[in-house]
């Protein structure tokens, strides 16, 4: 348990960076759009450049980890994205900032994608449970929390502070990681990376009815919340007729619902079973998401503290549910569960990124719309664990691989 804490915390610290770079810099766009002299549309650019690099690298940095070790992958990430956050700090330009930023994204998945690897690799049926529901406390609030800490610093200190304050917490972590994060896998565990056999593994993994969709399952939780969070300028400033210091009216809420639902995944894990912790989950999910389309039939004009009310209590169901379904998903490949992270990280990244950018422009500016569009991708996500189910009692535990050669 003293060694499981510490353990916990730093692999938290690592797998919020990537979630909360991309969301701290929604406060500044105003201010970064008046320093370069860009439109509107440009500063976008901003987002859409690092989760270009995000998603284009989460599938490489598990199987990289699987190949050279989890810590060396870790502390090489670490360093390049402390060296392009600091380049976006000093950025004179856009196109120097865009560059940063696509570096930045490059590097940023390291710590949720390795970091679940490495809490498989040393634990196993309860303690990882609920080790990753630890780390998924403060993960899970790390995209909600971030534009409420980006807009006190922009108050404070202007858009660069946000870059040199990511600096200065990413050099921390890279000090810690350094003193206190040990090698999860053996050299004698390691696998090679040579091209064919990574697109092998990854062919096999994704003809894996299970293992997709269960990573559908966690995507489309994930992706029900993420409407609104994807569509908080409007919802805040125009449906809730809030100023930019009300963004916390929204983000509180879903930070709240998140953390107890991983705190109570932490509670249960080894006193009540996988199936339990899931049917407790997904009642929590489908009690929010009805409660939210109820509100917004009774209230089409969104009022507080109705209208973000639903967002916690999906929340907890959602944070609860996620280490299960993540840890169902890593087991199904034991001998490779850097990849199969980084394909999980990879479809969850996706499907953030078409609510982001196809689905929340659509529908942010009715509250109807919103609900609806959250309930419908909830409703997804629980036909496809449900589908995952029938798979899973009938299939091996394990799908073995990747010690054939290439």
């Amino acid at each position: 348990m003293r060694q499981r804490r510490p353990r916990a915390a730093l692999l938290a610290g690592l797998a919020m960076l990537g979630p909360f770079s991309i969301d701290a810099i929604f406060p500044a766009f105003p201010a970064m759009q008046l320093s370069f002299g860009a439109p509107a549309a440009a500063m976008q650019q901003a987002i859409s450049f690092y989760l270009a690099g995000f998603a284009g690298m989460s599938l490489l940095l598990g199987p990289l980890s699987d190949a050279y070790g989890r810590r060396r992958v870790i502390l090489a990430t670490l360093t390049v994205f402390w060296l392009a956050t600091i380049g976006a700090a000093l950025a004179s330009s856009l196109t120097l900032l865009l560059a940063w930023r696509l570096l930045q994204g490059c590097s940023a998945g390291a710590g949720m994608i390795v970091g679940r690897a490495i809490i498989r690799d040393c634990f196993a049926g309860a303690d990882a449970q609920r080790l990753m529901s630890q780390v998924n406390l403060i993960f899970g609030a790390a995209p909600a929390a971030a534009p409420i800490v980006g807009g006190l610093i922009v108050a404070a200190a202007g858009w660069r502070a946000i870059f040199w304050a990511v600096a200065g917490f990413t050099a921390l972590l890279l000090a810690a990681c350094v003193v206190w994060l040990p090698e999860s896998l053996p050299p004698a565990q390691r696998a090679g990376l040579a091209p064919r056999r990574l697109a092998s593994i990854y062919r096999r993994i994704t003809v894996d009815r299970g293992f997709m969709l269960l990573a559908a399952a966690a995507a489309c939780n994930f992706a029900a919340l993420f409407v609104y969070i994807a569509a908080a300028p409007v919802f805040v400033l125009r449906l809730l007729q809030l100023s930019v210091r009300g963004f916390g009216w929204l983000f509180v809420p879903v930070i709240a619902g998140l953390m107890f639902g991983s705190l109570l995944a932490s509670r249960l894990a080894g006193r009540c079973g996988e199936a339990t912790i899931m049917r407790l989950g997904y009642r929590f999910i489908a009690a929010g998401w009805a409660l939210d389309l109820l509100i917004s039939a009774l209230q089409p004009q969104p009022r507080l503290p109705w209208a973000v009310l639903p967002l916690t209590v999906a929340g907890v169901g959602i944070s609860l549910a996620f280490p299960t379904l993540t840890l169902l998903m890593l087991d199904r490949f034991p001998a490779n569960r850097g990849a199969a992270a980084s394909l999980q990280a990879a479809i969850s990244l996706a499907a953030c990124s078409l609510v982001s950018g196809l689905l929340a422009p659509m529908v942010a500016g009715h509250a109807s719309a919103l609900a609806l569009a959250a309930a419908a991708l909830a409703l997804l996500g629980y036909g496809c664990w449900l589908a995952a189910r029938r798979l899973l009692p009938s299939a091996p535990s394990a799908v073995p691989m990747a010690r054939a050669p290439a």
